[in-house]
């Protein structure tokens, strides 16, 4: 049983066969999607399609270049509301290669740090964005006290990554992995007990350009096993350990 920890299954790229993508994923051993949104739009599709398909698992949260405070209050209300059935806050973060302006820099810090201290207060999890920012965002968690993260497809160096393994942080590992040397770096680095599985389709697939699947999952695995040196059941059953470790028993919904 697998579990894909980040993927985007409100994007435009699913709209017109979500079912099938859903059903190759079950096929390749996906038993929960942690589907995260950008917007509140998303938020409301991903609690929409959970209610469909029990194989997601919805996250809300605003994404690091929206940067208005109206929609960022708009997200918090939503969440609040819908705690019971969110796994995480997400995707929420820091993008220093989007957004380089100074005074908006402060201002997507300031939201980061609201959705923290919002996903800390509610006790859930919060899937990370850190592009081009992965030091300047662990150094905010870590300030903040955050203690329940997932760093997804984290695109820096090791050494800032480890800093986070100190305070309990997961990454998650995307089938990109095939073909980035800052990907097998960071695998290679990092304990078994600190990593998750992702695929954030449509995006970072085993080949650049194609739209990405839950079902890809594999190509993830099968990377983390062959750099580790270990069989790819032993990736799976820690994986979905720390998976469960991370956002609760909650995350195998029907599907444990």
């Amino acid at each position: 049983m697998l579990i894909d920890a980040h993927a985007h299954l409100a994007d435009a790229a699913f709209a017109e066969d979500l079912p099938e993508v859903l059903a190759a994923a079950r096929a390749a051993g996906v038993a929960r999607i942690v589907a995260v949104g950008e917007t509140l739009e998303d938020a409301r599709r991903l609690i929409a399609l959970a209610e469909r398909h029990p194989e997601i698992a919805p996250a809300a949260g605003l994404y690091p270049t929206h940067l208005d405070p109206g929609a960022l209050e708009a997200m918090e209300a939503f969440v609040r509301a819908h705690r019971d059935r969110l796994v995480a806050v997400g995707e929420i973060g820091l993008d220093r290669w989007a957004v380089q302006d100074e005074a908006l820099l402060a201002r997507q810090r300031e939201f980061f740090l609201r959705q923290v201290r919002l996903a800390a207060e509610l006790d859930l999890p919060v899937n990370v964005h850190s592009r081009s920012a992965g030091h300047h965002a662990i150094a905010a968690l870590v300030e903040a006290g955050a203690r329940r993260v997932l760093m997804h497809a984290f695109d820096g160096r090791a050494g800032a990554a480890l800093e986070g393994v100190r305070h309990g942080f997961f990454f998650s590992v995307p089938p990109s992995v095939v073909r980035s040397r800052q990907k097998h770096k960071l695998v290679l680095a990092l304990p078994l007990s600190a990593l998750l599985l992702e695929t954030d389709s449509p995006v970072l697939g085993p080949e650049p350009g194609e739209r990405n699947v839950p079902a890809n999952i594999g190509v993830a695995l099968r990377a983390v096993a062959e750099l580790k040196g270990i069989s790819a059941e032993e990736v799976a059953r820690a994986t979905t350990a720390n998976a469960v470790r991370l956002f609760g028993e909650g995350v195998l919904g029907r599907c444990g």
